[in-house]
C-alpha cells in the first residue's frame, strides 16, 4: 500500500513538473497582409525582439508566441482568437492593429477569462463603458495622439482646420480627440473608406474649402498615398499638414520621402527619445532587423515587457489570475517611454510629444521631437469605466 501511494505521489510530482516546464502560450492576432501589413510586422518584430533578448523567455519564464494574420477583417480576427483559445490553449492574446478588429475580438476574449494586452488599437468604448479587468492597453487610447496635435495646433494660432479620417472606430476617435483640444473653426470633416487609395476628390474639396491647416489620420498604405497626392496637388507648400504618429512612422516615411518633410505629428514615443531603455531598444532593433524601429515596434516591445513583468510575479503560473492582473496593473517594467503608468481603466497615463519629420545626415527620413505638450496625460473616457 505504501509503495502504491509513493508511486502515485511520484507520478503526480512528475506531471506537475512537466506542466510547470511548459511555456506560457501567447497568441498574437495582427495584420500582416494588405497595404497595412507592415504595421503588424513591426508589432510582431518588436515583441519577438523582447523574447529573443531573454533567450526565449519573458520575465524569466519560457514563452511560445503563436502568430496569425487577421487580414484587417474582424470576422477572421474572431476565428483566430477562438482557435488560439480552444485548440492552442493560449493564456494571453495580443497584437491587434485595427480598432474594428479589436471591437470584434476583445470583448468576447475577456469574457472567457483570457487576458488581452493591446500593443496598438485603443477604441474609446474599451477605455470607457467596455473596460474590463483583463484588458490592458500598453500603447494609448485612440484619441490621445490626436489630442496632443489639437492642443499644438490651437497653441500655434490656427483657426480654420480641415479634418480627414477613414470611417471606422479609430478614425472617429482620432477626429474626436483633435476637436477636444482644438477650439477653432472646422473647415470640413470628411470620412473616407477604410483602405482607400485615391484621394483626388477629397483633395479637390479640401482645396475649395481654403483652410489654414489640415489634420488627417490615415495609417499605413492610406497615409502613403495621401501624403504623396497632397504634395503632387501642390498643397504641401501652401496648407500646413498635421496628424498623429500613425501616418508618420519610419517605414511609411521611407515610402513617402520628401513629401512628408516638415510635417508635425503627435506621439508618445520617438526614436530619439533619450531614455536608457529606448536607447537599448533602438540599438537592438536596428542590429536585429537592419531597419529603424517605428512606434508600432516600440509598442510591441513594451507589450512583451509588460507581460514579462507579470509572468515573473506569478512564476509563470497562469492559474494565479488575480496576481497576474495585479502585476500587470503595476506596469513595473523598463518602458521605452521612460515614464508610464496605468489609469483606472487600464489605459496609459503618459507624456505626449509633437515631432517633426526630417531628413537626417544619412539621408534617412525620420522624426525628431519638437516639444512635450502634455505631461501625465489621461484619456477622456476613464470616467465612463466602471471596473468590477
Amino acid at each position: 500500500m505504501h509503495r502504491l501511494i509513493l508511486a502515485i505521489t511520484l507520478l503526480l510530482f512528475s506531471v506537475s513538473l512537466a506542466v510547470a516546464g511548459e511555456p506560457v502560450k501567447i497568441g498574437m492576432i495582427t495584420t500582416l497582409s494588405t497595404k497595412a501589413g507592415y504595421l503588424g510586422e513591426d508589432i510582431r518584430d518588436g515583441f519577438k525582439l523582447a523574447i529573443a533578448m531573454e533567450n526565449g523567455r519573458l520575465g524569466g519564464v519560457p514563452v511560445e508566441l503563436l502568430v496569425d494574420d487577421d487580414g484587417r477583417k474582424p470576422e477572421k480576427g474572431r476565428q483566430i482568437a477562438e482557435r488560439f483559445i480552444r485548440r492552442d490553449r493560449a493564456d494571453i492574446l495580443t497584437g491587434i492593429v485595427f480598432s474594428n478588429v479589436a471591437m470584434a475580438v476583445v470583448p468576447k476574449v475577456v469574457r472567457q477569462g483570457i487576458f488581452y494586452i493591446s500593443p496598438n488599437a485603443g477604441p474609446s468604448r474599451l477605455a470607457g463603458r467596455g473596460c474590463n479587468p483583463k484588458y490592458f492597453n500598453v500603447a494609448w487610447q485612440n484619441d490621445n495622439l490626436s489630442e496632443v496635435v489639437g492642443q499644438y495646433v490651437q497653441d500655434k494660432g490656427f483657426t480654420n482646420v480641415y479634418l480627414i479620417a477613414p470611417n471606422y472606430p479609430a478614425g472617429k476617435d482620432a477626429l474626436a480627440g483633435f476637436k477636444r483640444y482644438y477650439r477653432g473653426q472646422i473647415a470640413g470633416e470628411v470620412y473616407t473608406t477604410l483602405g482607400q487609395s485615391d484621394y483626388a476628390a477629397e483633395l479637390a474639396t479640401l482645396r475649395a474649402a481654403r483652410p489654414d491647416a489640415v489634420f488627417f489620420f490615415l495609417p499605413g498604405g492610406m497615409g502613403i498615398n495621401f501624403l504623396k497626392q497632397y504634395a503632387q496637388a501642390g498643397l504641401k507648400d501652401t496648407i500646413p499638414l498635421f496628424g498623429p504618429a500613425f501616418s508618420f512612422d519610419e517605414r511609411l516615411l521611407k515610402a513617402v520621402g520628401e513629401a512628408a518633410v516638415g510635417v508635425v505629428n503627435g506621439s508618445q514615443w520617438s526614436v530619439d527619445l533619450d531614455t536608457p531603455a529606448n536607447r537599448k531598444f533602438v540599438a537592438a532593433f536596428k542590429k536585429t532587423y537592419n531597419r529603424t524601429p517605428t512606434l508600432y515596434a516600440s509598442q510591441g516591445y513594451d507589450a512583451a515587457l509588460l507581460i514579462g513583468s507579470a509572468l515573473r510575479a506569478v512564476d509563470g503560473d497562469m492559474s494565479r489570475k488575480d496576481e497576474f492582473r495585479a502585476a500587470l496593473k503595476k506596469a513595473d517594467f523598463p518602458t521605452v517611454r521612460g515614464k508610464f503608468r496605468f489609469g483606472p481603466n487600464n489605459h496609459p497615463i503618459q507624456d505626449l510629444y509633437v515631432r517633426k519629420v526630417i531628413r537626417d545626415q544619412e539621408g534617412n527620413y525620420t522624426n525628431r521631437i519638437l516639444e512635450k505638450v502634455f505631461t501625465d496625460h489621461q484619456d477622456a473616457y476613464v470616467g465612463e469605466c466602471r471596473m468590477k
